[in-house]
């Protein structure tokens, strides 16, 4: 395990769920059935019933649907043959779930009593499970299922008091992720809890707080906790390895998400009868299932057709789709556009000096960003084409935007946009419902 200040990140994290139960009413750990959250469920769990603080441990799922049988199982195990003592809530509800398996559709519902001839599976029926007969709190359909974890905490809060709701993110996984955890601009320190880092308050909320105690942890320290205490985890990680995943491959997920569609193939072989229910359950499954991970999906080293640019070839692609799934990238390479010509993006010296050299025409601000002392802020009046950079996915070209339309990549993570609340008419609602909080952001 890494150590540092003389700690090891174990010793650091269990420092962290102290302070949690110290500090607050209750600890709500959110609980997807993963190794990350499996973790530290157990180890908040060991702490509170080692120190008499099982009252104020609790547990929620959030339930997608369309999942592995060995993932339903392990989280149903969990929920009703261990962690005695303490609270616990299983979310199966119509929430609207990244979908980056259709070009046609940027969400889709579980649970949604309008389809329940093809579920994928059955609704759990258990005394811990909260569906739209008998939801505690204010629940619209398609509700996002971020904002229905939020809307979820908030009530909890309201209800039982101050709550620290503890999520396994750890920031070596992704650069969002780094960023969620790791944020220290002035921007977002009046959002850090008690000046901590990895505690954030809700921003319109100050009884709940989203807490990431293990947000340091790699990998390996994952395993290695598992196996040097004993936890219980999902036997699906077994059954990926004998698959020949690595271990930062294996992922526990809505099948759905953009994550998980390179590895979609793998429930054909695992639970052929999952992957027969999940064909028939969103469009473009099939096709993911096939071409994910390939070029044809805008993974590995995509090429560009004869007599195209990649301009035209991006304008090629978008006549192809919906007319408002068009608009949605549309909107995207605008604001891209605007920002890198008004506001401008950090750049290192190397990278700078590499777009010199192949006569990339710059505006050099001699501005330094305020993330990142070292970087100065760079603008580009004309959007580029392609780079040849060793930073490719740092500079706005047009094959950037190739690459997300391929993907389904609807949020354009690729292109470097965060998620907002602002993909679809159908989330207008919602949005409505929390324009204060976007305002916010």
């Amino acid at each position: 395990m890494k150590v540092y200040n003389n700690q090891n990140v174990y010793e650091a994290s269990i420092d962290r769920i102290k302070y949690m139960f110290d500090e607050f009413d209750n600890v709500l750990v959110a609980f997807s059935g993963g190794k990350d959250s499996g973790v530290l469920l157990n180890l908040c769990y060991d702490y509170a019933k080692k120190h008499n603080k099982l009252h104020k441990l609790s547990m929620y799922h959030l339930d997608y649907e369309a999942q592995y049988d060995y993932t339903t199982n392990f989280v149903t195990d969990c929920f009703l043959n261990n962690f005695q003592g303490i609270k616990k809530f299983w979310l199966c509800l119509p929430i609207a779930a990244q979908c980056a398996v259709s070009m046609h559709q940027d969400h889709w519902t579980p649970w949604d009593k309008d389809v329940v001839d093809i579920w994928a599976r059955k609704m759990p029926e258990n005394k811990y499970v909260i569906n739209e007969d008998n939801v505690p709190f204010e629940f619209k359909k398609d509700t996002l299922d971020y904002d229905l974890q939020d809307k979820f905490g908030k009530w909890f809060s309201s209800k039982y008091g101050s709550t620290a709701v503890a999520i396994g993110i750890r920031s070596n996984e992704s650069m969002n992720r780094y960023r969620t955890v790791n944020s220290r601009n002035n921007r977002m320190k009046k959002f850090k809890y008690d000046n901590k880092h990895w505690i954030n308050i809700y921003k319109d909320n100050y009884l709940t707080f989203k807490a990431y105690p293990i947000y340091d942890w790699t990998t390996e320290d994952i395993w290695i906790a598992n196996v040097k205490f004993g936890f219980k985890y999902n036997k699906l990680y077994d059954l990926y390895y004998q698959a020949g995943l690595s271990i930062e491959q294996m992922r526990v997920a809505s099948p759905f998400n953009d994550c998980a569609v390179n590895s979609l193939k793998i429930y054909k072989v695992i639970e052929p009868n999952t992957w027969a229910k999940l064909v028939g359950r969103v469009n473009g499954v099939n096709f993911a299932g096939i071409y994910g991970g390939t070029t044809a999906m805008g993974w590995k080293s995509i090429k560009l057709p004869k007599g195209h640019t990649w301009k035209s070839y991006m304008e090629f692609l978008l006549e192809t789709l919906p007319e408002e799934v068009k608009n949605n990238y549309l909107k995207k390479l605008e604001t891209s556009k605007k920002f890198w010509k008004n506001t401008g993006g950090a750049l290192d010296e190397k990278t700078i000096e590499e777009l010199k050299i192949e006569g990339v025409e710059l505006i050099e601000t001699g501005k330094l960003s305020n993330r990142s002392k070292t970087k100065q802020v760079i603008k580009f009046n004309e959007y580029l084409d392609d780079t040849n950079v060793t930073e490719f996915k740092l500079i706005p070209t047009y094959k950037r935007m190739c690459i997300c339309i391929m993907k389904n990549d609807h949020l354009c993570k690729y292109m470097g946009f965060s998620p907002t609340k602002e993909e679809t008419k159908k989330r207008q609602d919602s949005i409505a419902k929390y324009k204060n909080i976007i305002r916010g952001k």
